[in-house]
């Protein structure tokens, strides 16, 4: 009789049963038919995909622990209660989804920074008002392999600051004369130290031009040159005295001091090929006028298209564009005028 109700009792359950949980039973029981029909000897064993399956449909089901006839919590067994929860969490576990941008910051910063490990790196995440966790700052930094050190262009990039170079062209003024131009490099930011005009360059005026260049302890830690015989004794003894190691290009390599030829190829280029020299005066007079420019309006592929003197971002509510000559027309700034 007491059969007979549960039977009853059982089967106006399952009409009031969804069929979600319907389908979940069907599971439940079809796959501990699976697990008997392995013949395993003795207790049967549970395979780790079957005990991830009763762990994701616990997930979804917890009342599948009343379909379970082959293992019970009461026999000891990993399925517990009190150990289905440790199984979620190492085997389904939710972590914390990342928008694009915050992986493509963590990326950049360990690649930036080659010596910064996750803590660091997770550190300065937190003072961002970020909040993540180590863990996952540690699973999308850049792998790295061997010992982590500076990349080389970080390296140069270090360098650069105690490094200057001096070259020399020329120019033909109207008058079939020619005018000998001097520049003086700094490599850090691309900053034309100095320049001037002469007709006759000699080692003394080179000397004196350095001097002037780097007073008292500015002077840099190298000074790139080519082999031109202007440099003489007495520009050697001068840098010697000045503390400034002479680097001297090997003949024929104009490649080797590739940023002063560089920037001599900009004043040809956009300024002197453009103009006619009158005299040396004229020359010195537009020269200045581009160095300005130069260092204050146009913007440098190297320096991440800024000015080797930082130039402002101008929000757009300012004010209207308006342009302002430069080198006589020859080139513009533009900048935003209040209203």
């Amino acid at each position: 009789m007491l059969t007979l109700v549960r039977s009853i009792v059982s089967v106006l359950a399952c009409r009031f049963r969804s069929r979600a949980v319907l389908e979940f039973e069907i599971v439940a029981l079809r796959h501990q038919l699976n697990v008997l029909r392995r013949q395993c000897p003795g207790r049967p064993r549970l395979s780790p995909i079957d005990r991830l399956l009763w762990v994701w449909l616990y997930r979804l089901w917890p009342r599948c622990l009343e379909t379970m006839v082959l293992v019970k919590p009461a026999n000891g067994d990993p399925l517990a209660p009190s150990r289905i929860s440790a199984l979620l969490a190492l085997a389904l576990k939710v972590r914390t989804s990342i928008g694009s941008e915050v992986r493509k910051l963590i990326r950049e910063m360990s690649s930036a920074n080659s010596l910064w490990g996750a803590p660091r790196i997770h550190g300065e995440f937190l003072k961002l008002g970020i909040e993540i966790s180590q863990a996952t700052v540690a699973k999308y930094m850049m792998r790295r392999r061997g010992t982590p050190s500076p990349t080389w262009r970080s390296f140069l990039l270090n360098q650069a600051k105690g490094i200057a170079a001096i070259d020399m062209f020329v120019v033909a003024a109207a008058s079939f004369r020619l005018l000998y131009v001097m520049i003086i490099l700094a490599h850090d930011r691309r900053k034309i130290v100095l320049f001037d005009v002469t007709l006759h360059p000699t080692a003394g005026w080179l000397s004196r031009q350095v001097t002037e260049a780097f007073p008292w302890d500015t002077a840099p830690r190298y000074l790139l040159r080519d082999r031109d015989t202007s440099y003489g004794s007495e520009f050697c003894t001068r840098i010697e005295a000045m503390g400034i190691g002479e680097v001297i290009t090997a003949p024929p390599s104009p490649w080797q001091k590739a940023y002063v030829e560089r920037v001599i190829g900009s004043i040809r280029r956009e300024c002197l090929d453009h103009i006619v020299i009158s005299n040396e005066r004229h020359l010195r007079r537009v020269l200045s006028y581009y160095v300005e420019y130069y260092h204050r309006t146009r913007t440098h592929l190297a320096l991440n298209k800024d000015c080797p003197d930082p130039r402002p971002i101008q929000p757009r509510r300012i004010g209207r564009v308006v342009a302002i000559p430069q080198i006589d027309g020859l080139h513009h700034r533009y900048e935003r005028l209040a209203a």
